[in-house]
C-alpha cells in the first residue's frame, strides 16, 4: 500500500441540459484548474455530461462511442497535460438499456465507462436500470470506490468498497433543494462507518426544470469535512493520506470488528 498522500478535488458547476459538448468544455475547464493545483483525481457530479433533467433523460442520450471518441478530447487533453484522473457522471444509452454511469478519463487519455449506478432512485426508474457490479479506480496505488448519489445512502455500498480495499469513496451526486441535511449526514457517515475518505461532488445551479444545491466536500476518515463548497462553482481540494486511514482504523476498529452474521434474533 502506498504511503504517499493523494491530492483530490470535488468539483461542482452547473450543467447545460442536453448539451454534451458544452458540458465537456466545462469539465475540461475544471480539469485544467484542478490539474494546475496538483490534483491527481477530480470528481464531478452525477449526469454532468448530459445534465440531470427529465426532458434530457426522455430523449436521445450519448452512447459509449460518443464518450470514447473524439468528443471528449478537451478533457483528454487536460488529463494528459496535468497527469490527472477525471471521474464524471453521465446518462448513457447502452442500446439494450439506459444507465446513470461514471466515466473515468485516465492521465494517458483512455476513457472507460467504469460504473453504472446500482441504486436507482424511484423517480429515475422511468428511464434507467441499475448496474450489476461495484467498481473502483486505482490512482498512484490508492484504490478508490465509485458511487453515484443514491448509492451513498446505503451503508453496505460503501462497505463493499472498503472491504475490497478502497481507502476512499468517490461520490458523484445531484441534490435538490431541501436535501442538504441528508446529504451532509450520509457522506460523513459513510466516511466514519468505514474509516476512509469520502469525496462528494454535487451538481449546482439550474438544469432544465430543476435546481441543485451543490455542497461538494471531502470528508476525512472520521467524517469531518476537510474542504467544502456551498452552491458556488469551484473545487473542494484536500489531501488523501493513506496513513491516516490505517491509523483511524486502528483507533476506531469498526472496519476490523464488523460481523457478517449476528445470529438469530430473539424477541422477549
Amino acid at each position: 500500500m502506498t504511503t504517499t498522500s493523494l491530492r483530490v478535488a470535488a468539483g461542482q458547476a452547473a450543467a447545460a441540459p442536453g448539451d454534451l459538448d458544452a458540458n465537456v468544455r466545462t469539465t475540461a475547464r475544471l480539469a485544467a484548474l484542478a490539474g494546475d493545483q496538483g490534483v491527481r483525481v477530480l470528481v464531478l457530479p452525477e449526469a454532468f455530461l448530459t445534465g440531470y433533467d427529465a426532458a434530457v433523460f426522455s430523449g436521445d442520450l450519448p452512447g459509449p462511442a460518443d464518450l470514447t471518441g473524439p468528443r471528449l478530447d478537451p478533457v483528454r487533453e487536460q488529463a494528459r497535460r496535468t497527469d490527472l484522473t477525471v471521474v464524471v457522471g453521465t446518462a448513457l444509452d447502452r442500446g439494450v438499456r439506459r444507465t446513470l454511469s461514471t466515466v473515468v478519463v485516465r492521465p494517458d487519455g483512455e476513457v472507460v465507462v467504469a460504473y453504472d449506478k446500482q441504486h436507482v432512485d424511484l423517480d429515475e426508474r422511468a428511464w434507467f436500470e441499475p448496474g450489476d457490479h461495484g467498481a473502483s479506480v486505482l490512482v498512484d496505488g490508492v484504490e478508490l470506490g465509485l458511487s453515484t448519489c443514491y448509492d451513498g445512502c446505503f451503508p453496505e455500498h460503501a462497505r463493499a468498497a472498503s472491504d475490497a480495499g478502497a481507502l476512499g469513496y468517490l461520490c458523484s451526486a445531484a441534490y435538490f433543494p431541501g436535501g442538504a441535511h441528508r446529504r451532509d449526514l450520509y457522506y460523513a457517515a459513510r466516511a466514519l462507518d468505514n474509516g476512509f475518505f469520502v469525496v462528494l461532488s454535487g451538481l449546482t445551479g439550474r438544469c432544465g426544470d430543476s435546481s441543485f444545491i451543490g455542497g461538494s466536500a471531502v470528508y476525512d476518515p472520521e467524517g469531518r469535512p476537510l474542504a467544502r463548497l456551498g452552491e458556488e462553482e469551484g473545487l473542494a481540494v484536500a489531501e488523501l493520506d493513506p496513513g491516516l486511514v490505517l491509523a483511524t482504523r486502528e483507533r476506531h476498529r469498526m472496519h476490523h470488528d464488523h460481523r457478517d452474521d449476528l445470529g438469530t434474533r430473539v424477541r422477549v
